[in-house]
């Protein structure tokens, strides 16, 4: 189809169709292997930290047909259904399938080097704090990093070491907790078609900058390319303020929405692709 051509809103073309199909079928999978077999897939398929003894290298391709539930498939899919089918009826189904891995697998890297960014750092701190270790010392770096795990186990052995501040036992028992911190940290799954999909939100906003579009949650009009830069936006303030305490992989979003820039532009300069 040439690029100047009306596309036509109202069919799904067979790749998104195909992608759509096949991540509804792993959820369903999912809970039949979860409630049925007791087989957690999420935690055999969703995407682990390169040092984790959990890291399998399939699981760089299948964590993107993996997700957290029916709110988490249906916002994606949905997404991926109203732009993604404008994109491959414009660029044909070949160079669709080709970018939506492309961004699928750039969320994956800078994801995984933001992490190993964040890993290293909370490494050198946990160096430092056992080089000189205190009750006070190992609080603050519980408290800086894992505010989460700051819960009663921690007060109590905190309490009972500035009792016995210099015990080689309480020092040794700190270390201990100080790997296993860190270790759960390289042990978090990533699940989701998000990166990709927001591949597929900026490939939008860069083919149709002036469409507007009518969002749930603002009943006004807003031009793609607004939103797309809105949501670039909200994603860094959140990735960059919000790390370590929520759930979401916001350096994974801006990953496949940055892997998508720089293949459209590489497509834009090369006037010998076809496909």
């Amino acid at each position: 189809m040439s690029a100047f051509e009306r596309p036509n809103f109202g069919s799904t073309p067979p790749v998104v169709k195909n992608l759509i199909i096949i991540n509804v079928i792993m959820l369903l999978v999912t809970w039949v292997a979860g409630n049925v077999l007791r087989i957690d897939l999420d935690s055999v398929l969703g995407l682990y930290y390169f040092r984790s003894e959990h890291f399998r290298p399939f699981q760089i391709i299948t964590h993107m047909f993996m997700h957290g539930g029916i709110a988490h498939l249906f916002f994606n899919m949905f997404a991926l259904w109203m732009f993604g089918r404008v994109l491959e009826q414009v660029w044909g189904s070949k160079r669709f399938l080709l970018y939506y891995f492309v961004t699928g697998l750039g969320a994956v890297a800078l994801h995984t080097f933001v992490n190993y960014l964040h890993i290293s750092s909370i490494e050198t701190a946990a160096t430092a704090m056992l080089n000189t270790p205190s009750p006070e010392t190992f609080s603050a770096f519980v408290t800086h990093h894992f505010p989460g795990y700051y819960n009663d186990l921690y007060e109590k052995f905190i309490s009972h070491w500035s009792n016995n501040p210099t015990s080689p036992d309480y020092i040794l028992q700190a270390g201990e907790y100080t790997k296993l911190l860190i270790q759960y940290q390289m042990d978090i799954p990533v699940v989701g078609a998000s990166g990709a999909v927001f591949g597929v939100l900026l490939a939008f906003g860069m083919l149709f900058p002036n469409t507007e579009l009518m969002l749930m949650f603002i009943p006004i009009p807003i031009k793609a390319k607004y939103f797309v830069i809105g949501y670039g936006v909200i994603e860094l303030f959140m990735g960059v303020s919000s790390f370590q305490f929520d759930n979401v992989a916001h350096f994974a979003h801006l990953g496949g929405m940055l892997f998508g820039f720089i293949l459209i532009k590489y497509w834009n300069r090369r006037k010998d692709i076809f496909y």
